[in-house]
């Protein structure tokens, strides 16, 4: 008996060193859109990433209560790209037979997608944790992810659950749950402008000052390379709002289509092209960098109260 856990023991071990060693050379690939029209270059790209002509993309509905209408959207979107395949996931819930054939779907896939609705829809499916276990393993691997709305949300952890007083900025009073978790330490947005989601924004960074919050807008979309090169697309800005080692106060950053941001080291890039080039060497600009190469703002919230 002892024999046998140790060797269950030792092939866990392995799995997860070997998980490890894999994903250091695997490159991990994000886009998240802030709702609204989807950027054709952000598709664009997300397809590419995926493999092109050779793509094989899996549609995730489990948030929206329209699952047909938002798959069938989404593929005239994708087929523009000319990918091999565009599978819908089965619809939520999922019973046992329906769990079977989305694990399959999943490891065929090239790419994930997930669309909007409201993202609690889909961490109610993860509670499946074996589910959830799978998809960040995927995502490691160096499989594509994309996501539009609550797709977007879904991406953090904690995630935004969408209750909120944005009337007030109090951190204590976001609704949050565990998510995916993609990107490390980052806090994700949506609609973000449209709605005027600064406050809620403000205040979850404000009690999470290691977690960086990012405010994608409608029509907008950020694209990540390696959980770290960070690059806008589409028609407006998306802010990024950074809390440490600031003792009480936040640095903003508003970017637009085509600038950079280091997820790293928290640093803002005006390169223009998205390149795959891994040693490319980008020039950091300076915190005090004028509003055209990167619009910054400083707030000063020190000993700012929140709750009761």
């Amino acid at each position: 008996m002892k024999t046998r856990d140790s060797l269950r023991k030792f092939v866990a071990a392995l799995s997860i060193a070997l998980l490890a060693v894999f994903s250091a050379f695997a490159q991990q690939r994000l886009l998240v859109i802030g709702g609204g029209d989807h950027p054709p270059d952000a598709i664009k790209k997300f397809v590419g990433w995926s493999g092109g002509e050779k793509a094989h993309i899996l549609v995730i509905t489990w948030a929206t209560s329209e699952p047909n209408e938002s798959f069938m959207e989404l593929s005239n979107e994708f087929r523009e790209y000319k990918p091999a395949a565009i599978a819908a996931s089965p619809v939520a819930p999922i019973d046992a037979d329906e769990r079977t054939k989305f694990i399959t779907q999943l490891k065929q896939a090239t790419g994930v997608y997930f669309t909007g609705g409201d993202q609690n829809r889909i961490m109610d499916v993860l509670g499946d944790t074996d589910l959830l276990k799978m998809l960040r393993e995927k995502y490691v691997a160096g499989t594509p992810f994309a996501g539009s709305s609550a797709g977007a949300a879904v991406m953090s952890d904690p995630m935004m659950t969408g209750d909120a007083d944005l009337k007030i900025l109090d951190g204590t009073k976001v609704g949050i749950r565990t998510g995916l978790g993609l990107i490390p330490n980052v806090i994700f947005d949506q609609h973000f402008l449209v709605r005027q989601r600064h406050n809620r924004l403000f205040g979850l960074v404000m009690n999470n000052p290691n977690m960086l919050g990012i405010g994608i807008d409608e029509d907008t979309a950020v694209l990540i390379q390696d959980n770290r090169k960070l690059q806008v697309a589409g028609a407006t800005q998306v802010m990024f709002v950074d809390a440490k080692n600031h003792k009480g106060s936040m640095i903003v950053n508003f970017l637009k289509a085509g600038e950079w941001f280091d997820l790293k080291r928290e640093n803002v890039f005006c390169q223009k092209n998205l390149t795959e080039t891994r040693s490319q060497t980008y020039r950091s600009l300076p915190r005090t960098s004028p509003p055209s190469q990167a619009s910054q703002a400083h707030l000063s919230i020190s000993r700012l109260s929140f709750g009761p």
